[in-house]
């Protein structure tokens, strides 16, 4: 089973894609999708569905994980991002890919036990859970990752 974990964003979209190896999980690539801050609005959303259709084309993904938006304090902010999600969203769609939604707290609950841990107890789990020899950067990449990694415990039992 292969799954593509993806962190929303405007300006950085966090990818990561992993497989299951038998009994473990395996990070097959991770990164980031960026967007020019100096393009307009709708070309930057254009790219982001191109970079995602090449993602998934690339990595054949038999599921996606996307984390569910938490809107902090910027409200222009937070509605670019609900509308790149709807993009990212509509790309896996368009893919046929069943898409799973996980709130934050639900993914720090299942890669660190607990619901409140902090991003750097995230990502030292990810280098242990996925044996990884480092953190991966950047931090989207690395949210991606326990993205992917939430879906993928969640769905096997192993």
């Amino acid at each position: 089973m292969r799954i593509l974990g993806i962190d929303p964003g405007f300006g950085r979209i966090g990818f990561g894609c992993i497989e299951l190896q038998g009994t473990e999980w395996e990070a097959i690539d991770f990164g980031v999708i960026t967007t020019d801050s100096t393009e307009d609005f709708p070309d930057r959303l254009i790219q982001i569905y191109d970079d995602m259709n090449t993602l998934i084309k690339e990595f054949s993904p038999d599921i996606a994980a996307i984390e569910e938006l938490f809107f902090a304090q910027n409200v222009t902010t937070g509605m670019q991002v609900a509308e790149a999600r709807g993009v990212i969203t509509l790309s896996l769609a368009q893919h046929s890919l069943p898409i799973y939604s996980y709130a934050p707290n639900e993914i720090k609950a299942m890669i660190c036990g607990y619901g409140r841990a902090d991003k750097k107890q995230v990502q030292h789990m990810i280098v242990e859970l996925l044996n990884l020899s480092r953190i991966p950067q950047p931090d989207d990449a690395a949210d991606a990752l326990a993205i992917a990694l939430t879906c993928g415990l969640n769905r096997v039992h192993l």
